[in-house]
């Protein structure tokens, strides 16, 4: 149920036990009307509010956060890199296919069988983006680090399912 609420700052967010520095994350998930949540990766436990790359999760109809730009809509990495408008999503209440993909210094994510973004860990493209983002001041944030999966609760009901993760060979 969701809380209605709001983010609750890593309260009830559920985190892998293992941390990845190089892997193949793969989900279902859905969204309630008007919810909002994500998957974040290189969460280190020493950070406020679990801090880490986000792979964006929201009804990009319906929620505020989404209509602030694209780079806070689906399948983008949270307030840095948008994904393209004509993404293969499906609306809230359908089930969407996530993959998250670290290999080397080299990031994807996925939505419904497409790569709609990558980048590059440590690249100046990287962190113009950073610099322009709530993340700004946050040390770390867009290098190469071994952290934790997170499944983000953000106070609105999201659906989960078939998860898998592949730890890939150092590259």
């Amino acid at each position: 149920m969701p809380s209605g609420a709001g983010d609750t700052h890593g309260a009830q967010d559920i985190i892998s036990e293992g941390t990845y520095r190089e892997f193949d994350l793969r989900w279902e998930w859905k969204i309630a009307e008007g919810g909002n949540s994500g998957v974040k990766y290189f969460v280190l436990e020493d950070q406020p509010d679990a801090r880490g790359h986000e792979y964006q999760m929201i009804d990009d109809e319906r929620h505020p956060d989404a209509k602030i730009g694209p780079n806070r809509a689906t399948a983008a990495l949270y307030d840095a890199i948008a994904a393209p408008a004509n993404k293969p999503l499906r609306p809230a209440g359908e089930i969407n296919a996530g993959r998250i993909v670290v290999n080397g210094m080299h990031v994807e994510h996925w939505l419904n069988g497409a790569k709609v973004i990558e980048y590059e860990l440590g690249s100046p493209a990287l962190m113009a983006a950073k610099a322009k983002s709530k993340f700004k001041d946050e040390p770390g944030w867009g290098k190469k680090l071994k952290g934790h999966i997170l499944l983000q609760d953000h106070g609105d009901e999201v659906w989960f399912r078939n998860i898998t993760i592949k730890e890939l060979p150092p590259s």
